[in-house]
């Protein structure tokens, strides 16, 4: 049963990843061929691409009732973002990095993640907390793709577009449209977004039954699963895009990519799943794996700043890390 159970959960995570990417790929085709505008699909399929297995199978796991699995997920997902994918990335190969990536992109996820953390402190993540998630989220999309002046494009600049409400004058505004292109491959895209539908429910199902029972079979809690099975599993394909994207030259894009999954991982996951159901924290969240996931940021924004280059020492510092803390939670999986 048990090996069952493993290669449903394996087949989960490909039909997921995979179901994902076919999705976005074949919705921004028949976005185009509508006429909608590049700024529209940049807002929605683009930016949710990376995000749509983490979100689905969080949806999964709320409507099952295991609140724990989703909270693990994002702490052990961002942690795995960091010390896994960067970390084994940068062993590889330098990163180089960027001043305005720094203060946009890599100070905005220490802010969130920060608040994040302060929210989890009540011990769960009620509606209210969600709301404000979801609505940084809002901002956070639409100043990336705003180009008005007047904001900067840095930390402050941020803070100032979502109290100021700029992202709701943004939508006032009339975005040019594309032109529409030949409709030649319209049903064969509407096919391919139905079948990545598909694929994405049935493996997010796969996923968190499977995750469920690994958490009954070794008697530990679905945080666990969540921060340890589930993430892992999750941030293994982001891994293999980082080092083909590394491969290509592409290494300011893929760290890109990470600090933006990490933002989206808390703002938009725990933000719709938060206003779904209460999020309960548990005390080895508060008191390890979420401090565990602040240093981690912390640390991630001081090697960017760092001769503007994440070295190949400290991708295996961070890959040590991770190796770290995944033998200290397991050492702590009784009183998970």
């Amino acid at each position: 049963m048990l090996i069952v159970n493993i290669l449903l959960f394996i087949i989960g995570l490909v039909l997921l990843v995979k179901g994902a990417d076919y999705f976005v790929k074949a919705a921004a085709t028949i976005a185009r061929v509508l006429g909608v505008s590049e700024f529209v699909i940049g807002l929605t399929l683009v930016s949710l691409g990376t995000s749509i297995p983490e979100l689905a199978s969080s949806i999964q796991a709320v409507m099952r009732g295991a609140t724990g699995l989703v909270i693990g997920n994002v702490v052990g997902s961002n942690i795995a973002n960091i010390c896994l994918v960067i970390g084994v990335s940068a062993s590889i190969m330098t990163i180089k990095t960027k001043k305005e990536m720094l203060n946009r992109d890599g100070y905005i996820m220490l802010f969130v993640t920060v608040l994040f953390y302060l929210f989890l402190l009540n011990s769960v993540i009620g509606l209210v907390e969600s709301i404000i998630l979801l609505l940084l989220y809002i901002a956070y999309l639409f100043y990336l793709f705003d180009s008005r002046e007047g904001y900067g494009n840095h930390f402050p600049g941020f803070l100032k577009y979502f109290f100021t409400f700029g992202y709701v004058t943004l939508l006032f505004r009339k975005q040019p449209k594309k032109k529409k292109v030949r409709r030649e491959s319209l049903w064969k895209d509407i096919l391919i977004l139905v079948g990545g539908s598909a694929a994405v429910i049935y493996g997010s199902h796969f996923v968190v039954e499977g995750a469920l029972y690994f958490a009954e079979f070794f008697s530990v809690s679905d945080s666990f699963i969540g921060v340890t099975v589930v993430a892992l599993g999750t941030s293994l394909p982001e891994l293999v895009v980082t080092i083909s994207a590394l491969r290509k030259g592409y290494g300011t894009i893929a760290l890109g990519n990470v600090l933006g999954s990490n933002v989206t991982n808390i703002l938009l996951i725990i933000g719709v799943t938060g206003m779904i159901s209460n999020l309960q924290a548990i005390q080895t969240t508060l008191l390890f794996t979420a401090p565990f996931m602040i240093l981690m940021s912390i640390l991630m924004v001081i090697f960017m700043r760092t001769d503007w280059r994440i070295r190949r020492r400290e991708g295996v510092g961070f890959t040590l890390l991770y190796i770290i803390f995944l033998i200290a939670i397991f050492a702590l999986r009784t009183i998970f």
